[in-house]
């Protein structure tokens, strides 16, 4: 199988995980949408960034490198500092992805507010649906 198979097949695992925990209740299930929802964007850039031919095949970016950088914070954030990449759209993807971070241990190991999930959620969502589009102008359709 190859990377860009794989990538797509994890996306498609960590879809379906969200889309169960959705089912069975967003309350009840805050640990694995926290979880997923990291881990999916994850997958996501990594794949984008590597048919835009930013990264290498085999290239691990890591979740914690999307903690939200403080407004007093002098140096670039750590996100910008480990890819070292433009691409499309890069303020709006890595917004979306501060948010997911922001909140992703509350959601594992906290005791998230219904309010709290839903915001993840909606960050994922909007995340996913940029992503998807552009992977689609490069030539990759994911589900």
């Amino acid at each position: 199988m190859t990377a860009i198979n794989i990538h797509k097949e994890r996306i498609k695992e960590h879809v379906q995980e969200i889309e169960d925990a959705i089912l069975i209740g967003i309350e009840k299930r805050p640990s694995t949408i926290g979880l997923h929802t990291s881990a999916c964007s994850i997958s996501l850039l990594e794949l984008y960034l590597y048919k835009l031919g930013k990264i290498q095949i085999g290239t691990i970016i890591k979740h914690d490198w999307f903690k939200p950088p403080k407004p007093e914070q002098k140096i670039e954030p750590l996100a910008e500092r480990k890819l070292g990449v433009d691409f499309p759209n890069k303020n709006e993807i890595l917004s979306l992805m501060y948010e997911i971070e922001n909140q992703r241990n509350k959601l594992i190991y906290g005791n998230p507010s219904e309010a709290v999930i839903k915001s993840v959620l909606e960050s994922f969502q909007a995340l996913h649906k940029l992503l998807k589009e552009k992977l689609k102008e490069v030539g990759e359709e994911i589900e």
